[in-house]
């Protein structure tokens, strides 16, 4: 293509984009003092593509703009006012220039069989004041944004005559050329260690110091801002309230916040489609913001700033928000979880649905969205470079996407650890801390659950992952608590603590270094498909090392499942949750002398049965409630253990059954045990040894001065009465709390 069209090309797509956020703020405030000047801005900008047009030959395209200029003369004139219907028209001109430029860029000419004749009639018919009540818009402001205020004209020639196109493929082999001298640099450093040569080290130094600050200057030539991205938005918001029947004002911060053009075309999609979203789910209509005494305009934020070498981005809204309980049920309407797991998840695993494959939380599908068909994308694109993604909602306030994504993907900090003499990277921005555990600590702090290691970091539960163990070689966990046992007071063991999504879990290592610098290269096509590598680098002495997709990694060994149907953050928040409910107990002999306890918080009533009034529902043992149904578990017939507790007697029709009646996910069963004792408020170092678990356990417990175990209500329910958490119909429910 010839040069000068090239540039042509590429000018106007620029202009453009600023073209739609003047017609915007227009819109909004069509009275304000600036109206002149953004009139004549859009003006100049529309006559420069006309002039442009008539000396390249583009004669399609100049006719289109012609009457979009006398469009803008006449408001410029004040002949007519500014309009919805006005600025939409406006807008569809952009558009449709926007298709012209598309096709000369593929074509190199501007013929195509598209017509754009109704366009045309539509630009010409808005000139006439008495055209303009016909297009009157009922709700003429939808929207805000920041001002954008218009620069000096000297400063903006300056501009131009500082700036220059630099083609990307030549920035890219830059990109790439600076890769490998800092590879080079890292030999050299790693080979002056081994000099005394005080002359070579001072050159190596001044080397290295020489290296950084180029890499430094090319990684900003290729650093762009956000507002980029941004400058989209307003009238992308602008057109969805319309069509949605909703007014929102968007605000963002952060435009001029920097990043890798490689990071900003990754995003781009992403964060479109969670503003997409956020209009289309999240806010409410006028109407429904009004009765539930918020303003009418609903509120979109987007911020982005720096932090630790990576940008952070949230995107919020203060609409409906999410309610974790309706997404419960859609996923197990869908069959995206079971009902066992569904019960135990918490309201954090339960928004992480909404990531999943098919779901999506809209009652009916419309053009902008609910067909199931976006979010799952996002995650796996922000992913994809190396991101993260985390949604906080709450219900009746709004919704805030957080995303963490890297400066830039050709050049990373990474953490250098070793596991069966391999060594590998580990890229810092998924790196929390580091934790040693030396002597008797490596092994007593090593707790199990569900036959899985858990390190008790700060009081909350980390999952432990053995490299090792991962990729099949060397020791397997047991066998590694075998030789820390055996190294007594010399043992040592190392944990580098990751965040993957929402979820940390330790990676143990054979050995930690330090940090550096590396450059990230592409695996080979025998590699690409292992999901646990990210990439590969060369170290200073010549050697390849892997890079671990830390994410990759945790959905390999389950530490999340990528279809989150066994949450383990769900689970290990239900473990605190039990740890915590430790201060108010209930004590009672379960089977002959046999104590346990329970929760209070699960404890509804204390009641008393005469055994004759048990009736049964199939093999059920139910019992006339408060005039509905309450279903009984005899604990002497459920543990497994019970034989070793319980005296064989015969039934006593007369006998009064003392019942715990207890509560969970709003509906009622009645525990059967021999006899209740007492409430005991037990000590803040009372905590749950989940070591212990077993069927019908949850753990043991050290209380008044003796080993107790811990019932397990939920398990022993699930088990005996599987319905007992499922979406039932009303006629079948249990009882529910009154």
């Amino acid at each position: 293509m010839d040069e000068v069209l090239a540039a042509f090309l590429a000018e106007c797509r620029e202009n453009l984009e600023k073209l739609d956020n003047e017609l915007v703020l227009l819109e909004r405030d069509p009275q304000g003092p600036h109206i002149a000047e953004a009139l004549g801005k859009i003006f100049r900008t529309v006559h420069t593509i006309k002039g442009s047009c008539g000396w390249l030959g583009l004669n399609r395209l100049e006719s289109v703009v012609h009457d979009g200029e006398d469009l803008l003369v006449c408001l410029r004139e004040e002949k007519v006012a500014i309009t919805t219907a006005i600025v939409t028209t406006l807008l569809e001109m952009f558009d449709a220039i926007r298709e012209i430029l598309a096709h000369i860029s593929t074509t190199g000419s501007d013929e195509s069989s598209k017509d754009y004749s109704s366009l045309v009639q539509a630009l010409k018919a808005l000139q006439s004041p008495v055209s303009l009540a016909a297009h009157q818009p009922a709700e003429p402001k939808t929207i805000s944004a920041e001002p954008i205020s218009a620069a000096p004209t000297v400063q903006r020639q300056q501009t131009a005559a500082e700036s220059i196109r630099i083609d990307v493929k030549l920035l890219d082999k830059l990109m790439n050329l600076v890769g490998e001298l800092v590879l080079t640099r890292n030999q050299m450093l790693q080979f002056t260690n081994t000099q005394e040569d005080a002359a070579f080290t001072i050159t190596t130094q001044r080397l290295n110091l020489i290296t950084s600050e180029l890499q430094e200057g090319v990684m900003k030539t290729r650093m762009q801002m956000i507002g980029l991205i941004w400058n989209a938005y307003p009238r992308l918001v602008r057109d969805l309230a319309l069509e949605c029947g909703k007014q929102v004002s968007l605000e963002m911060d952060g435009k001029e916040t920097e990043l890798d053009r490689t990071m900003i075309d990754a995003i781009k999609d992403p964060l479109t489609h969670i503003v997409r979203n956020a209009i289309d789910h999240g806010l409410e209509r006028p109407e429904e913001r009004i009765a539930k005494g918020k303003p009418p305009m609903g509120r979109l934020t987007l911020r982005a700033y720096h932090e630790g070498g990576h940008v952070n981005i949230s995107i919020q809204d203060d609409g409906a928000g999410i309610d974790p309980e309706k997404l419960r049920e859609r996923a197990l309407q869908k069959g995206l979880i079971q009902a066992s797991d569904a019960a135990q998840m918490s309201d954090r695993a339960l928004l992480n649905l909404i990531f999943l494959p098919g779901f999506s939380t809209a009652e009916k599908v419309t053009n902008i969205s609910g067909r199931g068909v976006g979010m799952d994308v996002v995650k796996n694109n922000i992913e994809a470079v190396g991101g993260m993604v985390e949604l906080i909602s709450e219900k009746g306030k709004g919704s805030t996407f957080k995303i963490k994504i890297p400066l830039t993907l050709a050049i990373i900090p990474a953490l250098m650890v070793i596991s069966q003499n391999e060594r590998f990277a580990i890229p810092q921005m998924n790196l929390l801390e580091l934790v040693c555990l030396e002597g008797d600590d490596a092994v007593r702090s090593i707790e199990m659950i569900y036959n899985s290691p858990v390190y008790r970091l700060r009081e909350k539960l980390l999952p432990l992952v053995y490299l090792n163990q991962v990729f099949e070689q060397g020791l397997s966990f047991a066998d590694l608590l075998t030789h820390l046992k055996q190294q007594g007071e010399d043992a040592r063991l190392n944990i580098v603590v990751l965040q993957a999504d929402d979820q940390n879990f330790g990676l143990i290592v054979d050995q930690i270094h330090d940090t550096a610098e590396i450059v990230v290269k592409p695996l080979s096509k025998q590699l690409k498909n292992l999901s646990v590598y990210a990439g590969a680098t060369i170290l200073g002495d010549g050697k390849v090392a892997l890079i671990i997709d830390v994410m990759g990694l945790a959905q390999r060994v389950n530490v999340i499942s990528e279809a989150q149907r066994n949450n383990l953050q769900a689970e290990l928040e239900n473990r605190q949750d039990q740890d915590n409910e430790l201060h108010n107990l209930l004590l009672f002999q379960a089977i002959g002398q046999r104590k346990m306890v329970i929760p209070l918080a699960y404890v509804a009533r204390l009641e008393e049965f005469n055994s004759n009034k048990i009736e049964y529902a199939g093999d059920l043992s139910v019992v006339q409630y408060r005039k509905q149904i309450l279903p009984l578990i005899h604990l002497a017939e459920v543990l497994p253990d019970s034989n070793r507790f319980s005296a064989q007697t015969e039934p006593d029709l007369e006998e009064l059954l003392q019942v715990i009646v207890c509560v969970d996910q709003g509906r009622m069963a009645g525990i059967v045990v021999e006899k209740i004792l007492d409430i005991v408020d037990s000590d803040d170092e009372t905590e749950i040894q989940h070591s212990l678990k077993r069927e019908g356990v949850i753990g043991s417990v050290i209380l008044q001065g003796s080993v107790i175990d811990v019932l397990d209500f939920r398990g022993i329910i699930g088990r005996h009465i599987p319905s007992f958490f499922e979406d039932l119909p009303a006629s079948q429910d249990l009882i529910a709390v009154r």
